[in-house]
């Protein structure tokens, strides 16, 4: 496992950043991921981030230019991109969202212990879920479903959700202030 959480260097994270930008600091792209859209990744918490990058580099989350990318990092160069991404303010969200936000709401009771009453995470080793792109947060929970994604506990929680709950659920999220697309300062 790599380093500690806040042993990143939000300084040269910024700097590594640049390899990143063309796909996760373009609002709205989709390009890369043709049925859902790049996830935002500014203000998620530093151990996920750091998680996530891991598994890409490992094999555990498949996606080439992630596998790529991630394989070419360093522990160290992990923590450096977490702690800039990790510095970001939430972003109240704009847009409108396909699902049912009230009835996603009801579902995100369910969620609250690990994501948060609105989706920003109590603790920083469960990823934040508020703001981020609708279409990733289906993506995302379909593979869960499916065992595209491994994790005993979210597969467990979303096993019986229906497509349209799945909608649902991923428009209340979207529709909270949280994580944002990452731009020059």
């Amino acid at each position: 496992m790599g380093p500690a959480w806040g042993g990143g260097d939000p300084a040269a994270g910024k700097i590594k950043f640049y390899t990143c930008k063309g796909c996760h600091s373009i609002p709205g792209y989709t390009n890369a991921y043709p049925t859902y859209h790049v996830p935002k990744i500014g203000g998620q918490y530093e151990p996920y981030l750091i998680a996530a990058l891991q598994a890409y580099k490992e094999g555990a989350r498949t996606h080439g230019s992630m596998a790529g990318n991630a394989g070419a990092l360093s522990d160290q160069d992990m923590a450096d991109l977490a702690a800039y991404l990790a510095k970001f303010e939430s972003k109240s969200q704009e847009g409108p969202v396909t699902g049912d936000v009230a009835k996603g709401k009801a579902l995100a009771e369910k969620c609250a212990a690990c994501h948060g009453a609105d989706g920003n995470a109590p603790a920083p080793n469960f990823p934040r879920l508020a703001g981020q792109y609708e279409s990733y947060l289906v993506k995302a929970i379909q593979d869960y479903q499916s065992g595209k994604r491994q994790n005993p506990v979210m597969q467990s929680m979303v096993q019986g959700l229906t497509e349209a709950q799945i909608r649902d659920l991923a428009a209340y999220y979207a529709s909270q202030t949280g994580l944002g697309i990452v731009q020059d300062e």
